[in-house]
């Protein structure tokens, strides 16, 4: 008992000091560094920008609502760290460019842009209205195809940048067809960014989240069938990649079996799928 009992604790302290040593670092690599955070109004945007404040960044915070973008700049500044607000709708090239722009006469540079942006939920195609075709691409994929070309120039020039941009799982498994029809193109866009930015300094990434608890995810029919951690995951993995960047990452670890179940019997797959989207 007392050999178990030690092993248990020499695990948690290596586990404390991996930890810390890890927290060193990224205030290390992200202080004063410029962080842009889309769709950072709420749910996983607002809590992977105040992971950055965290650890000294500077924090602008995009979205389209106002109202509450200020609040979630308001929490980060009264906790004593940097935020500024911007609103922004993502979908609209000008406004695109003009973000940047107000980024970069502010602090003279764009460092990590993490694509947060997005719209989604589970619906059969026949059952959508026409309008949400254009607004799902627009923000799932326009929009971050928008704002990366908006700072590659800059970050290519400088040698030095990360593009991080939050996908889905459901850009790997066909879950619903406008929805995943979007992050499918995501997908493909950031893992052909990867390589194509290899050798300039620039890396681009993507995380690929199952279910989330957050605003989006409490109408879904999966909200009372799936565990649902919160969008902690999400940042914690985007500041992972600032440090050690990636291709791709699947958080929570939960859904990298599942995936590697689904594309070696994507038949059972397919009668999963049908019988939920027949409940939704």
């Amino acid at each position: 008992k007392k050999k178990i009992k030690r092993y248990i604790v020499s695990l948690i302290r290596l586990k404390e000091n991996k930890e810390q040593q890890r927290s060193v670092a990224l205030r290390r690599r992200l202080q004063d560094e410029v962080v842009i955070v889309t769709g950072a109004s709420s749910g996983i945007g607002a809590t992977i920008a105040r992971e950055f404040a965290q650890y000294g960044a500077r924090v602008v915070l995009a979205a389209r609502r106002a109202n509450e973008l200020q609040t979630q700049v308001d929490v980060i500044t009264g906790a004593g760290y940097h935020a500024l607000a911007i609103p922004t709708d993502i979908t609209e090239p000008e406004q695109v460019m003009r973000l940047i722009e107000q980024v970069q006469e502010r602090f003279g540079r764009v460092d990590v842009l993490v694509n947060n942006a997005g719209v989604g939920w589970i619906r059969p195609f026949y059952k959508e209205a026409r309008e949400n075709i254009d607004r799902v691409i627009n923000v799932n994929l326009r929009g971050t195809m928008l704002a990366t070309y908006a700072v590659l120039p800059g970050m290519i020039a400088r040698r030095k940048g990360t593009i991080i941009s939050v996908a889905s799982v459901a850009g790997i498994l066909p879950v619903s067809s406008l929805y995943s029809a979007s992050k499918y193109g995501l997908r493909g866009f950031m893992l052909s960014l990867h390589h194509e930015l290899a050798g300039t300094g620039v890396s681009a990434s993507l995380i690929s989240p199952g279910f989330i608890r957050t605003r989006m995810a409490q109408g879904m029919p999966t909200a009372r069938l799936i565990p649902m951690p919160g969008p902690q995951v999400v940042a914690r993995a985007a500041l992972d990649l600032v440090l050690q960047p990636r291709r791709e990452v699947i958080v929570p670890s939960m859904y990298v079996p599942l995936v590697a179940f689904a594309n070696t019997f994507p038949g059972l797959l397919d009668l999963a799928l049908s019988r939920f989207m027949r409940r939704a």
